[in-house]
């Protein structure tokens, strides 16, 4: 696809015409950046969500790309509101016997009565999602940094892009027969965002610079820099986190002056804008204090302000490419010849742009890698870009689904790397959660339930209905696993052990014996956010033994009996586990063919609600075959047909991969099309409003990442699969989707392969082995076995036809 683009040259534009390689995001219209962003944080604004994303793990803005007045949306991924707090309800444990007879017995209604009053965290928990003001916390803007040039003069040749392999935004236009350029992006080697201003004419940039935010701040502008510094609520009437901002200018012609709070530019040809960032937080329990971090920020100000731009933009593209790279995605013969927004547009109504699909995988990717760099926080609800004091449900992590989701594409798509910040919030909250264990329930070992923060937070949330998940801390295990399933570490593996088997030693205490069936079940419990019409008549969600938490403690009781013989590790837990798997009920089938969601064939509330928690076992666990247990893969067909193809944005990206584990990639191309559908929708919908806003971002509605991610691993999962014993090519290929290529896709036992299709059917295949070891790979009803090496790759012409 040919462009025209202006291209700096010295200190003059060229015009040139170039072939587009990389995958990008273009519009040739810019976001609003003059329209202010609504009061009401569950609502979006429709211009941020047409800004493009940028980031580095830490530190990420929100462009816009406007002309006369520029807005770059701020955030740190560590800015939070709230503190530390002592939420577990030592009164809890009392009325847990009493709760379980009462479920036992058939008594939902009085069960339920007494889980609403005694299984809930103490204090104010989440604050029912509102917690900006309480201390759990919200995860909130870092704030705006504004460019004025003082201009209403109309403009031309507008374009802006964010180039997914090399990371870096730019914008650009001309405006008085000057033509202007911008570069944005934000560097991990550099821990900085950097924004280049070019013009062709010398002397043609003027503005000025400004940064603020909605609350709690003060900004001083230095002669030298811009600072902009303050100390969030802690929800307990005191001071809580602090925080500074550094914008440092560095100009080549012009001058630099200070006007009241802001900076002057005048006459400028190019100017180079450094940001960093920092606070006081580091993931540490139980202080979570960084003392340094003032001097860690001078520092890094310092090294990034004292490069030049190239230097700093040479390192950034080797940093993010080398990633981006790693992958690369062909369908068909598509090319990006539309805007972002008006490809959306054309999807909706041909239900095929191949070149949609290969960009928002890639897209996936880029967001992943931008958000989840080592060192940072894991990705949260919306990544790291937040626009409002109060996010939407405080921007935290959801473990009934949400964060999860977040990583599911993470080894598959060759980001491993990006894992690792989950993995490490995952082993910070061992020790807050074994005080949940001990207080909450008197059990050995460390739980969650399904909502954290940056603070610790492991009891249940403040109502059983959504809060009293208590399978949380076995999900997440899955993702300890996965990482080594993945690499082969073997050092990562006895590093994590001690997490695996803590989390498995809780539902030792969990679980108890039904006296109907004598099996080991979970309660009292919910399949998450589900509700069913009990015998009784009474609406309720809490029962004993809901098939999701079986599931789950399923998948983490056999990852720990598989780590235990890799380590050769032998003890008393080790032994427990065995017989206790043993007891666990398997997924079970009712009259009308579908898998059950709860141990009796209760009546659904909602039969589309967006959660389908009881086909964990179908995606992302295994315990549920295609091949193995065809009888459960049909009763989970069945029930994916009941429930329908609705759902919010993260709902219809779990279907997508739902799909593809029953090898059905024309009904996950539906659902795909489905979370591709163009939404403007800004409040939140819990029911079938699903979509993709402007810039790609997924919709709830509101904004959130999840439905991102999942999608991507969805895609992955179409065109391979290896959680059976087995790698398998193309198992769910869209029938569509007749002739691709993609490289560098990862598979379970430290494999990396790339292959080819033409007219539906494989035609070049290779596999790469890290780590050495047998290897199985099927493509249709053919299968290879190899003995591999190190370091090798191998040609897979066994399974070409």
């Amino acid at each position: 696809m040919k462009r025209t683009l202006f291209v700096f040259v010295g200190c003059c534009f060229a015009m040139l015409s170039f072939a587009q390689h990389n995958p990008m995001l273009w519009y040739t219209t810019p976001a609003d950046a003059t329209v202010k962003d609504v009061n009401d944080g569950w609502k979006n604004d429709e211009e941020w969500l047409k800004a493009l994303p940028i980031g580095n793990g830490f530190i990420g803005a929100m462009i816009f790309g406007g002309v006369n007045k520029e807005r770059l949306q701020l955030n740190d991924k560590t800015l939070w509101s709230g503190s530390v707090a002592d939420n577990d309800n030592p009164d809890a444990f009392a009325s847990l016997n009493k709760i379980r007879e009462l479920l036992f017995a058939g008594k939902y209604k009085e069960a339920t009565e007494l889980t609403n009053q005694t299984q809930v965290c103490k204090g104010l928990g989440s604050g029912n999602g509102n917690g900006a003001t309480v201390p759990y916390g919200c995860f909130q803007t870092l704030g705006d940094l504004w460019l004025d040039f003082g201009k209403q003069e109309k403009y031309e040749h507008y374009r802006r892009d964010l180039d997914l392999i090399n990371g870096i935004a730019s914008v650009q236009y001309e405006q008085d027969h000057v033509q202007y350029k911008r570069e944005i992006f934000a560097s991990y080697p550099a821990k900085a965002l950097v924004i280049h201003l070019s013009a062709s004419k010398p002397g043609s940039l003027s503005f000025s610079v400004a940064i603020d935010r909605p609350e709690r701040f003060r900004t001083t502008a230095n002669p030298k820099n811009l600072v902009m510094s303050g100390v969030m609520d802690n929800g307990a009437g005191g001071e809580g986190m602090k925080y500074s901002v550094i914008v440092t200018p560095v100009l080549k012609g012009g001058t630099l002056t200070r006007a009241g709070n802001n900076l002057e530019i005048k006459n400028a040809t190019e100017v180079m804008l450094v940001i960093t960032s920092a606070t006081d937080y580091r993931l540490h329990y139980p202080d979570y204090i960084n003392k340094d971090y003032e001097s860690e920020l001078q520092k890094i100000t310092g090294r990034a302000a004292g490069m030049p731009y190239r230097t700093l933009r040479e390192e950034h593209v080797a940093d993010f490419s080398s990633y981006m790279k790693r992958v690369s995605f062909r369908l068909g013969n598509e090319t990006n010849k539309l805007p972002a927004d008006l490809l959306l547009q054309k999807n909706k109504q041909t239900r095929n742009e191949q070149g949609l699909y290969a960009l928002y995988f890639q897209y996936g990717r880029y967001l992943l890698l931008s958000s989840s760099r080592r060192g940072s926080l894991p990705a949260n609800l919306q990544g790291l870009w937040a626009n409002k004091i109060q996010t939407p449900w405080n921007g935290d992590y959801h473990t009934d689904v949400n964060v999860q989701m977040n990583y599911w594409p993470a080894e598959v798509a060759n980001l491993p790397e990006t894992q690792e910040q989950l993995i490490d919030l995952i082993e910070s909250l061992q020790q807050p959660g074994s005080r949940t264990a001990a207080v909450q329930y008197h059990a050995q070992g460390w739980v969650m339930h399904p909502i954290t923060n940056v603070w610790g937070f492991t009891a249940p949330g403040e109502h059983p209905g959504w809060g009293l998940h208590v399978g949380a801390s076995a999900w997440m295990s899955q993702h300890l696993w996965w990482h080594y399933a993945f690499t082969k570490d073997k050092d990562y593996l006895q590093k994590v052990y001690p997490v695996l088997q803590s989390a498995a030693a809780f539902y030792l205490d969990w679980l108890v014996q039904d006296p109907a069936t004598g099996k080991l079940v979970s309660g009292p419990a919910a399949s998450p956010e589900n509700v069913f019409i009990a015998p009784d008549g009474s609406h309720t969600g809490i029962s004993m033994g809901p098939s999701h938490d079986h599931q789950v403690i399923h998948d983490l009781f056999t990852h720990v009996l598989a780590a235990a013989e890799i380590l050769n590790i032998k003890n008393e837990t080790v032994e427990q586990i065995k017989t206790a798997i043993t007891q666990i009920p398997d997924p079970a089938i009712g009259h009308d063919g579908r898998l059950m969601e709860w141990a009796h064939e209760f009546k659904e509330a909602e039969p589309q609600h967006r959660h389908v928690s009881h086909l964990f076992a179908l995606y992302p666990g295994n315990q549920i075959s295609f091949y193995k247990t065809p009888e459960l893969a049909q009763a989970a067909r069945k029930s994916l047909e009941l429930r329908g193809d609705g759902g919010t944005g993260w709902s219809l990206a779990m279907k997508v991969c739902f799909w593809t584990r029953l090898h059905d990639g024309d009904h996950a191309l539906k659902l795909l099309n489905r979370l591709l559908n163009p939404v403007h929708s800004s409040g939140v919908e819990m029911t079938n409003s699903g979509g993709t806003y402007n810039n790609l971002f997924c919709a709830h509605p509101p904004f959130q990442i999840d439905g991102n991610f999942g999608a991507t691993a969805g895609i992955a999962e179409m065109l391979l699969q290896s959680h059976e014993d087995f790698i398998e090519l193309l198992p769910a290929l869209p029938s569509l989707w007749k002739d691709g290529e993609i490289k560098g896709l990862c598979a379970r036992g430290g494999f990396e392969l790339d292959f080819k299709w033409k007219e539906g059917r494989l035609i070049q295949a290779s596999l790469l082995s890290k780590k050495g070891g047998t290897c199985r790979v099927r493509y249709g009803v053919k299968e290879i076995r190899l003995e591999t090496i190190a370091g090798k790759r191998f040609t897979l012409n066994g399974l070409i036809n």
